[in-house]
């Protein structure tokens, strides 16, 4: 499973305890955590449609520190 589809499938548990939730302020933080798991999933998307790879810049060749 991707993070995309992991990040929707926790906002969606959110919702459903929001939904059964009778306290009004964990039913408003249940919703606030539903919301942010779906902008996850959102940014996960578009991470995905980018394709970029991300490498560590090659070593510098200092040689000002070595002794002749």
């Amino acid at each position: 499973m991707s993070m995309r589809d992991e990040y929707r499938t926790k906002a969606a548990e959110f919702h459903a305890r929001a939904l059964y939730e009778p306290s009004p302020r964990l039913r408003t933080q249940y919703e606030n955590l539903a919301k942010s798991y779906l902008r996850l999933a959102e940014h996960a998307d578009r991470h995905a449609q980018l394709d970029t790879v991300y490498e560590p810049p090659p070593p510098m060749n200092d040689n000002s520190d070595r002794k002749r």
